[in-house]
């Protein structure tokens, strides 16, 4: 291992004694290490940030320079400390700009055409029941799909209907109840991957066809063949994502809470918590103001002072 690669490797295994979430930073890092060593480079320096950052693969107006940079910034920080030829990038040098997609909020027809696809259209028995499960519990908790790829078999409380999600986004586990409806939905998968691949080789709670855990890469194609079929979204100017499915649950939670007449910014941090947020401002990140969203909120501004439900 050169002394760059064992710096790094340093670097990351005191970052995780810490308690970050590192999981963006094991993916790249190394690779600014391997850019280093192949310009020559005995250490950071500004310049070979810069490049690497820009380098031509990084899709232009992206936030891709800005994540390499900041990755780039605190390794050299933390170089700076033994090595005094290492160059500290300053901040705004590849600026981190965060530009919000448009959701494509999803009704609940979108996903009952898309499962239902999912078990016609994929020929392989254990794929389609995997895919169609998978799709319907996104929708049903809205959880993130990389937390749903990471689950595991023992995750799920059968008694409680609940589901444990471990370490997710922000390192954090959380527990996520479901309804008795998803819940089954989940039994009867388990029933038919244990007929059809009865020994995994994994104890992934959804497998692949080789018995293995799930692929982002190959769920999100699938899903894209599935949506295209179904022809979801089709005239919208937003294009319907996988990722989408979660601020379909969140919108959708907000306009039951506004339906039933529920204190709906009281009730915000729940859905926080639900969603494994840190704060309630993260969340807002997900509400989409979709007609039927505005309409309700419009109406309870809309009641008189003293209403039981205002």
């Amino acid at each position: 291992m050169s002394p760059l690669a064992q710096a790094a490797a340093d670097y990351l295994r005191l970052r995780r004694a810490m308690g970050h979430e590192l999981a963006e930073h094991e993916r790249l890092l190394p690779r600014f290490v391997a850019f280093l060593e192949a310009s020559g480079a005995r250490t950071v320096t500004v310049q070979a940030a810069l490049d690497w950052a820009a380098e031509p693969d990084a899709p232009r107006g992206s936030t891709v320079p800005g994540r390499r940079m900041t990755i780039a910034r605190g390794f050299a920080r933390y170089l700076s400390g033994t090595d005094p030829e290492a160059e500290v990038p300053p901040p705004g040098m590849a600026g981190r700009r965060q530009h919000r997609h448009v959701p494509y909020i999803y009704t609940e027809d979108d996903i009952a055409v898309l499962t239902c696809l999912a078990r016609q259209e994929i020929r392989a028995p254990l794929r389609a029941a995997t895919i169609a499960t998978l799709i319907g519990l996104l929708d049903a908790a809205g959880i993130r799909i990389g937390e749903a790829i990471t689950l595991d078999r023992g995750d799920i409380d059968w008694t409680e209907n609940v589901l444990t999600i471990r370490e997710s986004k922000f390192g954090k586990s959380r527990l996520v109840p479901l309804h008795d409806s998803a819940a089954s939905q989940l039994r009867e998968y388990a029933r038919v991957r244990g007929q059809l691949m009865p020994q995994p080789g994994t104890g992934a709670f959804f497998t692949s066809l080789a018995g293995t855990r799930l692929i982002y890469r190959d769920v999100h194609h699938t899903f894209r063949t599935l949506v295209k079929l179904a022809g979801t979204g089709d005239g919208s100017p937003a294009i319907p994502r996988i990722h989408d499915i979660r601020h379909s649950f969140a919108v959708r939670t907000l306009i039951r809470w506004y339906r039933d007449g529920h204190d709906v910014q009281a009730r915000l941090p729940w859905l926080s918590a639900y969603l494994g947020h840190r704060e309630p401002r993260h969340t807002y990140w997900y509400l989409t103001g979709i007609p039927e969203l505005l309409a309700l909120a419009a109406q309870r501004l809309e009641k008189p002072e003293g209403d039981p439900a205002s």
